[in-house]
């Protein structure tokens, strides 16, 4: 969740979480390519000409990339096509995307986060709709977990494919600090604030927080929203609706926030506790705190940095518990749905290009490839392969989760743009902190363009 977080969801998939934040973070300068095409001309001299080589533009990642490289060559294989992946450094994929669409030298296929992300390429005319692919291709859309692929449209339009697993935010518990509290994970808002009293009885922080970055704490305020209101309110802030920063959801949603602190949730360090160097996570799993809301990436950060924590079944994971008389559907998740793959509207290739997307990404190739390293494919009907895997509880905990989802809430800094989010971001900190009321923070972003 800050600009500069998660989502390419492997690198382990722990690892992946940073790709997405460093991305949206600002203004990289130069783009740097890893693994090279082979076209004459470099990367997408060919893909203005019908015909030519099918320029693929994702991110490098360590565990992604070969399932990627692996169904294109068997797309090529099985229709004579040239399809060619080409991948590039995160810190510059952004800038250099946003450069070339338009251009000569855009891609046919290119790597995006859905929702805010690929909305202003659509608004700029730059996408290809799938809508008439999807229909050419009967049960495809319907392969999907339907909260993941609406992430994928603009104005009820379909313009991007989920191209990687699902990353959910979950509440993570420490089973050993419930077993000897003698108490439950919550099912509901008013059951977490009772625990919050019984861990800190026992000196326990009940929930591990790393404050000192604005992405984390973005997490509650995604929740809450949505418990309290529902996944409509956030919708209207992201088509910046006037008034939606200060429904009174939105109130109410800051107002819990500050109550928890006061409440003493979090402990009274949390505003110094970092994640990037695990400070959180590392509470969380020593027994200091009971709880930790966050991305399912964490699982993994956990069973590298904390094995014994994850073999030992210490690490347990429940939904966010549900809003007494709330509006929101409890059932409903928030976190990050995908990365996805668009087809250029510029494109001389689109059918090729569509073609590729049809055949490669509900392919049983790569969807195991997915599953083996790690990853919760954005698919319907893996639970069995799942549960023939490693950490099959937790992955299908994740599955499950996410596919009886009536809706998916991108991150919000994913979903608005870099210069908002920055500004939520600072603000949110200052709420926390009570720096910062309620209805100031809500002003102050309905300010915000």
């Amino acid at each position: 969740m800050s600009c500069d977080r998660h989502i390419t969801a492997t690198r382990n998939q722990a690892k992946g979480f940073a790709v997405h934040r460093a991305i949206l973070a600002a203004g990289a300068v130069a783009a740097i390519l890893l693994t090279a095409a082979c076209g004459n001309g470099g990367p997408g001299s060919e893909s203005a000409a019908a015909g030519g080589k099918v320029q693929v533009w994702a991110l490098e990642d360590a565990a992604v990339n070969p399932i990627a490289t692996a169904s294109i060559k068997s797309f090529n294989a099985s229709t004579g096509k040239q399809v060619e992946l080409s991948t590039y450094v995160n810190d510059a994929y952004k800038q250099k995307l946003q450069v070339s669409m338009g251009s000569p030298q855009a891609p046919d296929v290119f790597f995006n986060w859905g929702g805010g992300n690929l909305a202003q390429f659509v608004q700029a005319n730059q996408v290809e709709p799938l809508d008439d692919m999807l229909a050419k291709n009967p049960g495809l859309g319907d392969k999907f977990l339907p909260s993941v692929l609406d992430v994928g449209k603009v104005d009820g339009k379909q313009y991007g494919l989920p191209m990687i697993g699902v990353l959910p935010v979950v509440l993570f518990t420490n089973n050993d600090v419930f077993a000897k509290a003698g108490v439950k994970p919550p099912k509901t808002y008013g059951e977490l604030l009772s625990l919050i009293d019984v861990f800190k009885a026992q000196g326990v922080t009940p929930i591990a927080l790393a404050g000192s970055q604005g992405w984390t704490e973005l997490m509650w305020l995604e929740y809450l929203l949505d418990r309290i209101g529902g996944a409509d309110k956030f919708q209207a802030i992201a088509d910046n609706k006037p008034g939606a920063w200060e429904d009174p959801a939105v109130i109410k949603a800051l107002t819990e926030i500050q109550n928890l602190v006061k409440r003493g949730a979090f402990g009274t360090n949390y505003a110094s506790v970092n994640y990037d160097n695990q400070g959180a996570s590392k509470l969380f799993a020593t027994g200091k705190a009971a709880m930790h809301l966050m991305g399912t990436w964490d699982f993994s950060v956990q069973k590298d940095a904390n094995p014994k924590f994850i073999s030992g079944g210490k690490l347990g994971f429940v939904p966010f518990p549900a809003y007494e008389g709330g509006a929101g559907d409890p059932k409903s998740v928030v976190g990050n749905p995908s990365n996805y793959y668009s087809i250029n509207a510029s494109s001389k290739n689109k059918d090729v290009a569509a073609d590729f997307l049809a055949k490669s990404l509900s392919s049983d190739e790569y969807i195991n490839g997915l599953i083996d390293a790690g990853q919760v494919p954005a698919v319907k009907g893996v639970e069995a392969t799942l549960k023939g895997k490693p950490n099959s509880e937790f992955t299908t905990f994740t599955y499950n989760l996410v596919a009886e989802a009536p809706s998916f809430t991108q991150s919000w800094d994913q979903a608005l743009s870099p210069k908002v989010s920055e500004k939520m971001l600072t603000n949110l900190q200052k709420v926390f902190l009570n720096k910062l009321s309620p209805a100031d923070f809500a002003a102050d972003m309905a300010a915000s363009k």
